[in-house]
């Protein structure tokens, strides 16, 4: 489902877990736009194109000083599939290539303050505010390398294919033996042995294997400094002209490392999440927008994963899902409420806690204040149990709301369906 988009898990590529392993973290990842990441990799002298920048001022000075064979003209939001995208206006494609500076600047015009839709937006598009200019490199080959934080190894392990420029899953399941996997020592980091092992078998010969190596050197210097859980070059490529360059990353980062990566926490880019998703972020909430008619507010990951599931086994579909968390009080539950009210897709909401370190009488306390500042206005299902959940159902039902006090968790889900429809 796209609401539930995550960091691509690259735990497949190392046979370790089971394939289509569920994982859902109450958490909400750091966006950077694609030019963020392309400043961090020269920070760290990473070879990348050089590229400019044209944001809604639409400022031909930034063009001024660059020159290029060939320019790549691409809109920054933060969704795949731009190439084979269109915009509100008509214009078809957020990435051209031109080898005229002058058209650059109209392919810009074309883009900027307009809409794109590609496969990975909502229907109406995302706005595009700034558009990357970049020094377009004749590609000879493409190949894969990414560091990830594994489990397994308790700590971060590269994973590397020959096979580039394409869904390294799809790699993974059908050409196996294009894979490599290999741990990282985090006091040794890559060393030369292992930056060269990585090179011959990205298949970098002679000097640009030497090439290779110290890009890949320089890439866990990024890794480590700024607190990455990931970090996916694809591709890392070959040019005609010899050199050994990073066309494309993505870079996740450590949300416990926040207070260590504040400029680059500065950068995340809000602009294009849900409204909801924001309010509940700045009230410690975690917010998820889905495409059903049933709202769910759960305390914990596992429990969402439960209660949507119960949900679609009784014929509904969740419409978003609301994590309370561990540490909330009254305030964050009654806020919790409207920003699920305010979904328009909404017709029931299903409260399903189970309370271990979340009092249940926290849960109560809120719905109620939530219910007599603003009467729900679709039907309310809840389920409680576990800490205190006799005395939070009791102090509902003799609240006098219209509330639907179910213990039962299967008939519970069979309710808010119901009423759901």
């Amino acid at each position: 489902m796209a609401a539930l988009k995550k960091t691509k898990n690259l735990k497949l590529l190392t046979g370790l877990v089971p394939r289509y392993c569920p994982q859902l973290t109450a958490r909400r990842n750091l966006n950077l736009q694609e030019f963020h990441s392309k400043d961090l990799l020269r920070k760290f002298q990473v070879s990348i194109q050089d590229f400019r920048i044209i944001d809604s001022k639409l400022d031909t000075k930034p063009l001024a000083d660059f020159k290029a064979d060939e320019y790549v003209v691409k809109a920054q939001i933060l969704a795949g599939g731009r190439g084979k995208g269109h915009f509100d206006n008509g214009f078809k494609g957020g990435v051209h290539l031109t080898k005229n500076r002058d058209e650059v600047f109209n392919l810009a015009k074309n883009m900027i303050g307009h809409k794109l839709i590609t496969k990975q937006t909502p229907k109406e598009g995302i706005l595009v505010d700034k558009v990357m200019v970049a020094e377009s490199v004749n590609i000879k080959r493409e190949t894969y390398f990414s560091i990830v934080m594994e489990r397994s190894y308790n700590g971060a392990a590269i994973v590397a294919s020959p096979a580039g420029g394409m869904d390294i899953e799809a790699v993974a399941e059908k050409t196996p033996h294009l894979i490599k996997t290999l741990p990282i020592d985090i006091y040794e980091g890559i060393t030369d042995k292992m930056a060269n092992e990585v090179a011959e078998f990205l298949e970098f010969k002679g000097e640009l294997k030497a090439k290779c190596a110290s890009e890949l050197q320089k890439l866990w210097q990024l890794f480590l400094n700024v607190d990455a859980t990931q970090l996916e070059i694809n591709p890392l490529v070959e040019t005609d002209d010899g050199r050994v360059i990073s066309v494309d990353a993505k870079l996740n980062f450590d949300d416990n490392a926040s207070f260590r990566q504040k400029d680059i926490f500065a950068l995340d880019d809000l602009s294009e999440s849900d409204p909801k998703e924001r309010e509940a972020a700045a009230h410690n909430l975690v917010y998820i927008d889905m495409d059903g008619s049933i709202g769910c507010m759960v305390n914990g990951a596992g429990l969402a994963m439960a209660t949507m599931d119960i949900i679609t086994l009784n014929g509904g579909k969740p419409a978003n899902f609301l994590d309370l968390g561990g540490g909330v009080g009254p305030k964050q539950v009654s806020i919790a409420l409207r920003i699920l009210e305010s979904d328009p897709k909404v017709k029931s909401i299903f409260v399903n806690v189970f309370g271990g370190i979340v009092n249940c009488l926290t849960i109560a306390e809120g719905i109620i204040t939530a219910c007599k500042e603003n009467p729900p206005k679709h039907p309310l299902i809840i389920r409680l149990e576990g800490t205190n959940s006799d005395a939070a159902r009791e102090l509902l039902e003799n609240s006098g709301l219209p509330l639907k006090i179910v213990q039962d968790v299967d008939q519970a889900a069979k309710t808010a369906v119901s009423l759901g429809q």
